[in-house]
């Protein structure tokens, strides 16, 4: 598999990331084995997890299937810190907080460091500047090797990535990760510029849209997929409007054109848009990985990503648009 930089750092990762959010909770020890197994046989090394996965159930296992099964040297162990399951206080962006988890997380990895460790969500409670020490600390004392943020909007990501630019000793913020698929662009409005003018690589999370793009849900809910779990409905549901379907219809025609399948096309038109660096692909058994791994032979002609751009264009006015054009 093709690896591309992170942002203007040189953390090289696989350009397509194995997710876990559901390990530990909707993926057992035996499916997570053998996706990481299919993972690294297909030259993926970015694996990204969180704290808060499964109440820590998912770096536990993603521990226990790398004592063994995977060499950790062949990895690039993302994690995130705070987000939190206190009702009172979802977000803990404080210092001894993160700095905690980041101890809890190493813990649970079973390994001394993790490869790129981001703060989950902003804190407005926290002086960003605090937020930002705690990476600081994390890469002078070994802990992690790079760092970045995921779900800022543009605003925080340019003020976080600027702070950590403009001084000497803060440690360059290497990524961002959020949502970003062809159902959801909002990315396109201010964080993408900012990722490609400050040099931070991009990491969508539900490339897929939530498996919405593959085309599964387009006549009825699988018994077996998310949009049928009590849990994960929720997740899923927003993007079975009539908006989504136009766009699922038109990434079916694109695929039926190709001989390929709404999967391949959905993922491969994220995996090379602009300043990403690695779509995060969640899967819920070895089968479906595999059938997103298959898209590294893929790049999808000039046209079809025209025809994608277009139907699936978000209503970006001003101030996003240069004035003149409005």
């Amino acid at each position: 598999m093709e690896q591309r930089h992170l942002g203007r750092t040189g953390l090289r990762v696989s350009r397509i990331g194995l997710g876990t959010l559901t390990w530990g909770r909707d993926t057992d020890e035996h499916d997570a084995a053998d996706m990481l197994k299919t993972f690294w046989e297909a030259g993926g090394t970015l694996v990204d997890t969180a704290d808060v996965y499964a109440d820590g159930e998912a770096e536990y296992l993603l521990g226990r299937l790398m004592d063994g099964l995977v060499p950790r040297r062949d990895l690039v162990i993302s994690t995130k810190a705070g987000s939190v399951a206190d009702p009172d206080r979802r977000v803990d962006g404080s210092r001894g907080h993160l700095l905690a988890a980041l101890d809890a997380s190493l813990a649970r990895l079973g390994t001394d460091h993790v490869d790129l460790w981001q703060i989950h969500v902003y804190d407005p409670g926290t002086p960003l500047e605090e937020t930002l020490q705690a990476l600081d600390l994390a890469v002078n004392s070994g802990r992690a090797r790079y760092v970045g943020v995921a779900n800022f909007c543009g605003w925080q990501l340019a003020k976080a990535a600027t702070w950590q630019l403009a001084a000497p000793g803060r440690t360059r913020l290497a990524g961002t990760q959020l949502e970003y698929s062809l159902l959801q662009r909002g990315a396109e409005r201010e964080v993408l510029p900012a990722a490609l003018d400050l040099g931070v690589g991009l990491l969508p999370s539900s490339p897929l849209g939530r498996g919405v793009l593959t085309g599964k849900y387009r006549h009825t809910t699988p018994a077996d997929s998310r949009g049928a779990s009590e849990h994960l409905a929720p997740f899923v549901e927003p993007y079975l409007d009539d908006t989504a379907c136009h766009i699922v219809d038109a990434v079916t025609t694109a695929a039926d054109g190709l001989a390929v399948t709404p999967l391949q096309v959905a993922l491969a038109w994220v995996r090379d848009r602009p300043g990403v660096a690695a779509p995060v692909v969640g899967a819920r058994n070895a089968q479906q990985l595999t059938a997103a791994l298959s898209v590294e032979a893929l790049s999808l002609p000039d046209e079809i990503c025209r025809a994608l751009d277009d139907v699936s264009a978000p209503v970006h006015r001003y101030p996003d648009h240069d004035w003149s054009t409005l």
